[in-house]
């Protein structure tokens, strides 16, 4: 089988090629090395405008959401706080319509990080704007404990207790529509996971699985994007002629429903 093509988000930003500085996608080459290592071919998506959003999910087998600045508080209807990133809007318009996009066509994605955030605000949740003293570093990502539900896709995966590398000062205060709790902080204070109702593999977690030596989780996503990428044999026609293959992609909801976690959010 061949290896599944997931997509990578990315911001655009400047960058120096010699005595040139132009506009260029950029992200942190982890997650394409984590991907490849895990049997992906990886892809980087850059924001472009929404109309290019759908045809973007139809040629890609999988998504990860990656990390990166607080989304805009006006997409949740909050002031933004001193403590909150100026925003990049057109990033930020790009993410919730291809996470939209995503969920609607059944597409295996991972959210990491501000990726978390996306996918809570895209389905009608809301975020804690600052967590005092959770991130203690905002350079270097360091181990952190998490609870998982043991009837959730990610602690059926990951175990109930784990300790993953993370490095994030908001979180989901309410998760939004179809939206399961998967994970808490050991206190139970904060959201640390969230999986989407129905979706064969709509994870998104804080933590930073790219950065850490757990393959597991990524893993996970590549084997659910393979499911994606495969194709049926060839079916004869009438004619007696060998019919095409057609690749076959799932739809919306495919897969077996998520058990509900419960705790705070």
């Amino acid at each position: 089988m061949s290896r599944p093509v997931i997509g990578i988000t990315s911001e655009l930003d400047a960058a120096r090629w010699g005595e040139w500085i132009r506009e260029a996608v950029v992200s942190p080459v982890s997650y394409t090395r984590a991907l490849e290592r895990s049997g992906a071919a990886p892809v980087l998506v850059p924001p472009v405008p929404p109309d290019s959003v759908r045809a973007l999910v139809a040629g890609l087998d999988g998504l990860v959401f990656t990390g990166g600045r607080d989304l805009n508080p006006e997409l949740y209807n909050q002031q933004r706080l001193d403590e909150t990133d100026v925003p990049d809007h057109r990033r930020d318009r790009f993410e919730l319509a291809l996470m939209r996009a995503a969920i609607e066509a059944g597409l295996p994605f991972l959210a990491i990080g501000r990726g978390l955030h996306v996918l809570t605000v895209a389905r009608g949740g809301s975020l804690t704007q600052h967590l005092p003293a959770h991130r203690t570093s905002r350079v270097r990502y360091l181990p952190h404990d998490v609870r998982l539900s043991g009837n959730s896709l990610l602690g059926r995966l990951l175990g109930t207790a784990i300790k993953v590398p993370a490095a994030h000062h908001q979180a989901p205060s309410t998760p939004g529509n179809g939206l399961v709790v998967a994970g808490w902080s050991p206190d139970d204070d904060v959201t640390e996971a969230l999986e989407v109702s129905g979706h064969r593999f709509g994870v998104g977690v804080h933590w930073h699985p790219e950065e850490g030596d757990d393959p597991r989780l990524l893993t996970a996503l590549v084997e659910a994007a393979a499911e994606n990428n495969a194709e049926p044999p060839a079916m004869p026609q009438a004619s007696g002629r060998p019919q095409k293959k057609v690749a076959s992609k799932p739809r919306a909801g495919a897969g077996s429903r998520l058990s509900s976690a419960s705790g705070p959010s």
